[in-house]
């Protein structure tokens, strides 16, 4: 009688895949693909903190583990697991596992609205009755491992690339979707839900994050009531709009002073701040240091990876 050849486990797939990764991303740092979405990080040693603002993506580690502070919560996830986010998040990662002979092996798959919304109206959504955080663990499964390992294999094939990294990235947030805790993503592209109107509302901050934020004006700009803007505003990133803001303001001045060497003044001025003062006291209380020593800090901590 013929048998059945066995199903690959996960730690096979997570095996191929970090052999991917490294061949892909040889040296330390973040690494592009000829796939437009995908991208690979490879690193060493353990990282301190870094301040980033976390796309919508899906997040896969190969080879290593790492943690991403959110508001003062963790969110701890490793090579059994893959973390997703839902709506632009700023967030705190440290990788926490990684040396030269194992290293730290990952992958961003970004999101787009659009293949979320066309699997949304082709399928059936187990809808979430709450709005939920807009970052969550789940286990990864051999299905979606398999999805992705067929993805990161499409750069061996570059000619194959335009036909079919389309339709296998629609069937890896198709397995996300279907996933325990689906419930919670398919939300944001349900057009009228709660989340749906915090992801506008975050994606209004993100472009105007130099001007005023009317808390007012900003619940008619996504048909909701002050009181239910700011319960599911917190629900969704765990601050308020106002707390959002801030930080999406001191992660673009860091980056100024970084890339355009400012003075802090100038940095604060440009991202919507009127006094020099706050501005300092909110910069430090945020990274650290003040602006001008941080950078310095940053820069040095740069040169010693180097």
């Amino acid at each position: 009688m013929n048998q059945l050849s066995p199903r690959p486990t996960i730690s096979i797939y997570q095996q191929e895949l970090a052999r991917l990764i490294q061949l892909h991303a040889p040296i330390e740092g973040t690494h592009t693909t000829a796939i437009t979405e995908l991208c690979f990080r490879r690193a060493s040693k353990e990282t301190e903190p870094t301040h980033t603002v976390n796309m919508p993506s899906l997040y896969v580690i190969a080879q290593g583990s790492k943690i991403a502070t959110l508001a003062g919560e963790n969110i701890r996830y490793d090579s059994a697991t893959y973390m997703v986010t839902s709506v632009h998040l700023p967030v705190i990662g440290k990788i926490t596992q990684a040396s030269p002979q194992v290293p730290y092996l990952s992958l961003q798959l970004t999101l787009s609205p659009d293949v979320l919304l066309d699997i949304v109206n082709k399928t059936s959504p187990q809808r979430s009755r709450e709005t939920a955080r807009g970052i969550l663990v789940n286990m990864s499964t051999p299905p979606l491992l398999d999805a992705i390992l067929r993805l990161v294999q499409l750069l061996d094939t570059p000619m194959d690339i335009p036909m079919l990294a389309p339709l296998i990235v629609r069937e890896i947030f198709y397995r996300v979707l279907q996933s325990e805790q689906g419930a919670l993503l398919w939300q944001f592209a349900l057009a009228g839900s709660s989340a749906h109107g915090i992801s506008q509302a975050i994606h209004y901050i993100n472009r105007n994050y130099s001007e005023p934020l009317v808390i007012s004006e900003l619940a008619i700009k996504v048909s909701m009531s002050v009181t239910s803007l700011h319960k599911h505003f917190k629900r969704v990133t765990a601050m308020s709009p106002l707390q959002y803001q801030k930080i999406i303001r001191l992660q673009k001045a860091r980056q100024l002073l970084l890339t355009e060497n400012l003075d802090a003044a100038t940095a604060g001025f440009r991202v919507g701040y009127d006094s020099p003062s706050q501005f300092n006291r909110e910069y430090a209380r945020l990274f650290g240091r003040p602006p001008i020593s941080d950078v310095k800090h940053y820069r040095d901590s740069l040169y010693d990876h180097q």
